[in-house]
């Protein structure tokens, strides 16, 4: 449907525009859909609702399922969000704009708006953030920098293949965590590869937080097989334990992985870095490991910072811009009208903002003291730090609830599962086009209280 004429199924789509370069092969095969718009948004709404029953039963009736029955339907729904148009908003146009800038108009994009750039240009004409510095990480900025020379519609279609195979090769590491815990990988990868909202919200709307998440889970998949390692040294060498000649030696490459993966994963997109602290929490109680995890940390810091201060000087992603940005149904903003404040205001972010440390400081806890392994109680900690987050954004998008899933999968709590679950049914409600039927039909009208119409305004300004 999306790929055969403008539509709210693809908003960087509008009358009169819809190059074939964006309709990809798929555009044409449906072509007698309505034109109503209230109608598509129906279907949308219907086919995310029909998605995500679909997607529970497969969970509820995994011991049933064949592994390659599994594998089969997850690469195949990768491959039909390969094919289709850009849906559900239009970062990846902002991501091609902002690499534009530097290498066609020489603009740092973390010191220059895009509305300073010619708009002529092509990616300008399709991205809207016009009023906003980057706020991508340097690493991910510096990837869109090596695909300017395929033009707009080759970055694009790159940009597609790269995170669906990201996407696919975060599954394979699920597969692989579960194995070596000796958990169902079914399960596992059902619940990472066949979530609906993902799919159609993040890997359709191709957005950069699978490359995030790939080395999130990449980093747990390294802890792991760190710790299979670290057991077989200790029965050959507890008489150097205390000693920090035996922290520093030998080298543990899988801690040292592990530690540059997170630290990529926080310069790809900076939610990351909020599961450092719990990683470092949970490793207290192994020192020699901690160490191995933090030299890995700072040799990846050191290769970023290096490539982030060579290409942008030093100037850093605009991350207090967009922490200002409120969406009507994000969680403290219903808060704030819920005890008559009118949304959310300075006052209550910063509330939430101390509880979200204090938060992430009981993960810790958690983590470091909690019961299990030392595996299963830092990926535990790491899902509950970024449930908390999730519900401290005021800018919370569908496809975040990716950040949870893979650390779920691997987690043997099952409250962790459960939570997981419910986030996904508060993001369809949150955001399905049929949602705003509802709110006008029950008089819930978030954006016209003061504070609403401020935040709506704010928006406004930086898309231009």
């Amino acid at each position: 449907m999306a790929a055969d004429r403008p539509s709210i199924f693809s908003p960087a789509t509008h009358t009169n525009f819809f190059p074939h370069w964006m309709a990809g092969p798929l555009g044409g095969i449906w072509p007698g859909m309505t034109r109503n718009a209230t109608a598509q948004r129906y279907l949308f709404t219907g086919a995310i609702v029909t998605m995500y029953a679909g997607y529970l039963v497969a969970l509820a009736y995994v011991p049933r399922l064949r592994a390659r029955w599994a594998i089969a339907a997850i690469v195949a729904v990768h491959v039909i969000f390969l094919l289709a148009p850009p849906l559900a908003l239009t970062d990846v146009f902002n991501y091609i704009n902002y690499g534009r800038m530097e290498v066609v108009h020489n603009l740092n994009p973390y010191t220059t708006i895009p509305i300073a750039e010619p708009h002529s240009d092509p990616a300008f004409q399709l991205s809207n953030w016009h009023e906003l510095l980057s706020p991508y990480g340097p690493m991910f900025t510096i990837l869109t920098f090596a695909l300017v020379p395929l033009g707009v519609a080759g970055s694009f279609w790159a940009i597609k293949t790269i995170l669906a195979a990201t996407s696919l090769a975060t599954v394979l590491i699920v597969w692989k965590c579960a194995r070596l815990l000796g958990r169902d990988p079914v399960a596992a990868i059902v619940l990472v590869g066949l979530n609906p909202i993902v799919l159609v919200w993040g890997l359709g709307g191709d957005h950069n937080d699978f490359l995030m998440v790939l080395f999130i889970t990449l980093g747990f998949y390294l802890l792991l097989l760190g710790g299979r390692a670290a057991e077989h040294r200790a029965s050959r060498a507890d008489a150097f334990a205390q000693r920090l000649r035996a922290w520093l030696w030998p080298l543990s490459l899988p801690d040292l992985g592990a530690g540059a993966a997170f630290v990529a994963a926080a310069a790809i997109k900076a939610s990351g870095g909020i599961l450092i602290p719990v990683v470092f929490a949970g490793l207290l109680r192994a020192p020699r490991r901690l160490v191995q995890v933090v030299l890995g940390m700072l040799a990846a810091a050191i290769v970023c910072g290096t490539a982030s201060v060579i290409a942008f000087g030093l100037h850093f992603p605009d991350l207090s811009t967009q922490s200002w940005l409120v969406t009507s149904v994000s969680v403290p903003n219903l808060i704030g009208l819920a005890i008559g404040a009118g949304g959310e205001s300075e006052a209550l972010r910063t509330a939430i903002n101390v509880v979200l440390v204090l938060t992430v400081a009981g993960c810790c806890v958690l983590a470091w003291r909690g019961r299990g392994s030392l595996f299963d109680r830092t990926v535990t900690a790491s899902g509950w730090a970024s449930v908390a987050l999730l519900v401290s954004l005021s800018w919370l998008l569908p496809w975040y609830v990716l950040w949870l899933l893979p650390l779920a999968a691997m987690s043997s709590s099952r409250r962790l599962r459960a939570a997981t679950i419910v986030v996904g049914v508060y993001l369809i409600i949150s955001w399905a086009p049929a949602s705003g039927f509802l709110w006008s039909a029950i008089h819930f009208q978030p954006e016209k209280t003061t504070l609403g119409r401020l935040h709506q305004r704010y928006v406004k300004e930086l898309l231009h």
